[in-house]
């Protein structure tokens, strides 16, 4: 009998693959493997809501446990795969996993899933007690009880998770300080106007933001963090340390198998790795472009991981559909939602609509003068038809966008 579809990974991308494959019809057995002991959940509200709430584990689940039940999709939680085989003649079932408490799984189509990890820093004290990274459902619960007691907290990093978890932190009414080694905050991501209006808006929160610093250690008292040393020789008091400067994408497993990774495992715009038998989706890959299929991007957002999987569903069915589309991503920090449509790597110039002392503007890009991406600050309007303009293949005159009194809907096309 066939092994079916093993997907390794049990987080949004890995459980997307597993339901594409269902609802497209496929009734071979999928089976997921997934390292935390809980139902598949979503990430994102760990730097947010869940952060600065009471809520359970339970209310990040994608779907409660009959769903995976009715739907034949065998959940196997809380075992890392340590073994796993592909049997290079390809025959049906002769692939196979174990994992790290033994269970044995066959498959004949494999799909790997496995994410990220924070990326580490090497400091002196990085060991003691309240230093914290943010990745899933435990590092969450950690911290948030931690906050019940900490009041002064630094948070190493300026780029939308530290600015997240800082925006929780004063919410809960810790004393913050950010601290961002670029020389303004999330540098890689956004335009100056915008990087200069999420400081300023911590700024009024009482967040103390420092740039082009570096930290060069931790100290504490009894194997407590109290004092983080910075590389201008100054020293901040503290009791919680976050540590957010991005993730590692997980490739063990991949060059095990021998796949090229290169800053993740390399996919073509099919989700197929470099053994076109194997896909994989998520924050683990390095892919085309999905706008323009030029150029090797790595997404880190739900969307991403939705899509992508989709595609790796449908490559695995042997219906394969190139992946394109229009990638988006959304950022909560205290009441400002920050909506993003396309893809800003590479802009060579741009426009800003409206007032960002009104928390309302948005920041459209341009490449070689068509339109590629808006970051939109609580202007949904704008951030929508952006996303429409670049889902048809649209741009929009940026002489006549920079007005803000004229409505982006009514220049699509133009």
């Amino acid at each position: 009998m066939s092994g079916g579809t093993l997907i390794v990974g049990a987080g949004q991308a890995g459980v997307q693959v597993a339901i594409s494959l269902r609802a497209n019809g496929d009734e071979q057995p999928v089976t997921i493997i997934g390292a935390e002991p809980y139902l598949p959940y979503q990430r994102p509200p760990l730097s947010k809501a869940f952060l600065a709430t009471a809520a359970t584990p339970e209310s990040l689940a994608f779907r409660v446990r009959s769903f995976y039940q009715e739907q034949r999709i065998e959940l196997i939680c809380g075992q890392t795969v340590e073994e796993l085989a592909l049997d290079p003649a390809g025959a049906p079932g002769s692939g196979h996993a174990v994992t790290d408490r033994g269970t044995r799984v066959a498959f004949d189509r494999l799909a790997l899933a496995v994410g990220a990890r924070p990326r580490r820093l090497d400091l002196p004290g990085s060991d003691l007690r309240g230093v914290y990274y943010l990745r899933n459902i435990n590092d969450a619960i950690a911290l948030r009880a931690h906050f019940a007691s900490a009041r002064r907290a630094v948070v190493i990093g300026g780029g939308f998770i530290g600015l997240e978890i800082a925006a929780t932190a004063r919410t809960r009414g810790l004393s913050v300080t950010v601290v961002e080694a670029a020389g303004r905050l999330l540098s890689r991501s956004v335009a100056p106007v915008i990087s200069d209006f999420y400081r300023q808006a911590h700024l009024r929160h009482d967040v103390d933001i420092r740039v082009g610093v570096t930290i060069t250690g931790l100290s504490g008292v009894g194997g407590q963090v109290r004092q983080v040393e910075f590389s201008d020789r100054t020293q901040s008091d503290a009791d919680l340390v976050v540590i957010g400067v991005g993730i590692s994408p997980r490739t063990e497993l991949a060059e095990h198998l021998g796949l090229v990774c290169k800053g993740g495992i390399m996919v073509d715009s099919f989700s197929r790795t470099s053994n076109p038998s194997v896909v994989a989706a998520g924050d683990c890959t390095v892919f085309p472009s999905p706008v323009t299929g030029n150029g090797l991007v790595r997404l880190e957002s739900v969307d991403n991981a939705i899509s992508q999987a989709r595609v790796a569903a449908a490559t695995l069915l042997g219906a394969p559909q190139a992946y394109q589309g229009v990638p988006w991503f959304w950022s909560d920090q205290y009441d400002l939602k920050l909506q993003t449509a396309g893809l800003s790597i590479g802009h060579d110039s741009y426009i800003t609509r409206g007032d960002p002392a009104s928390e309302k503007f948005s920041v459209l890009y341009y490449k070689n003068g068509a339109l590629c991406a808006v970051d939109a600050i609580n202007h949904a309007a704008d951030y929508i038809a952006v996303r429409r303009a670049l889902s048809l293949g649209m741009t929009i005159d940026p002489e006549i966008a920079c007005d803000p009194s004229i409505k982006l809907k009514e220049l699509i096309g133009r």
